[in-house]
């Protein structure tokens, strides 16, 4: 499906509630084999390589569910210090190339699941991690999504939220802003097609205000072209 610049996706605007979520699934699809390549770009080696270690290291023995993993990629990387991860995505194009990512046997569990509901997650994980998954979060359901992660997080879960900071010159602009404050990008496939996508850049306190029903602490590591924020369950 392709989306015109300026559509407006809001529900109650000709499209269902589902519309929105329908299409951002298609584009994941779509784009599954081309993802990674967003981590390519040179002037956020830096950055990445300081996050591929930081990163494990706050799961160490620890049973980590994975929220949206997408394609595996931080999987793998969480996967070298943790007990297990348990990574969940909507989208079955991905999974199967998260399938293939070179863990160790036994360390991780790949399966579907929504993100926002968590319907069907295990368990049993006293941590959690979200790479780029809150951004595409309507600013409305982030308290929906925060409260359900902490329901299926043990007492004292260690939870991690990697997005994007929005950085000109490198970031993809800015298409449009909705009524409620979302932000939206279009993005262009290898093959050319264009798709809306929602794409929010949350402020310190926007995080820190989302997360304090549930966090006995937190803190934000802001980088250049990244934020992570760290937190513990009360």
């Amino acid at each position: 499906m392709k989306v015109k610049p300026g559509k407006d996706s809001t529900p109650g605007s000709g499209e269902t509630g589902d519309a929105p979520a329908k299409r951002l699934e298609a584009y994941y699809r779509k784009r599954a084999g081309e993802y990674e390549k967003i981590y390519d770009k040179p002037e956020r080696q830096a950055e990445l390589a300081w996050l591929r270690k930081r990163i494990p290291q706050i799961f160490h023995g620890r049973t980590v569910l994975e929220v949206a993993c997408g394609t595996g990629y931080w999987t793998q990387h969480i996967a070298r210090e943790a007990k297990r991860v348990y990574a969940c995505d909507i989208n079955d194009a991905v999974l199967e190339i998260a399938r293939e990512k070179p863990i160790a046997p036994g360390k991780a569990a790949f399966f579907k699941a929504d993100a926002v509901s968590l319907d069907g997650v295990p368990g049993g994980c006293n941590a959690a991690f979200a790479g780029f998954w809150w951004s595409h979060v309507k600013k409305r359901e982030l308290a929906l999504f925060v409260k359900n992660l902490s329901l299926r997080l043990e007492p004292g879960a260690v939870v991690a939220i990697l997005d994007n900071s929005f950085a000109h010159g490198s970031s993809t602009p800015i298409s449009r802003t909705d009524a409620e404050g979302n932000t939206y990008q279009m993005r262009t496939l290898a093959n050319g097609e264009r798709y809306e996508v929602l794409k929010n850049f949350p402020s310190a306190l926007e995080l820190t205000e989302a997360v304090r029903p549930v966090a006995r602490e937190a803190h934000l590591e802001s980088l250049t072209y990244y934020w992570l924020l760290v937190f513990t369950l009360a």
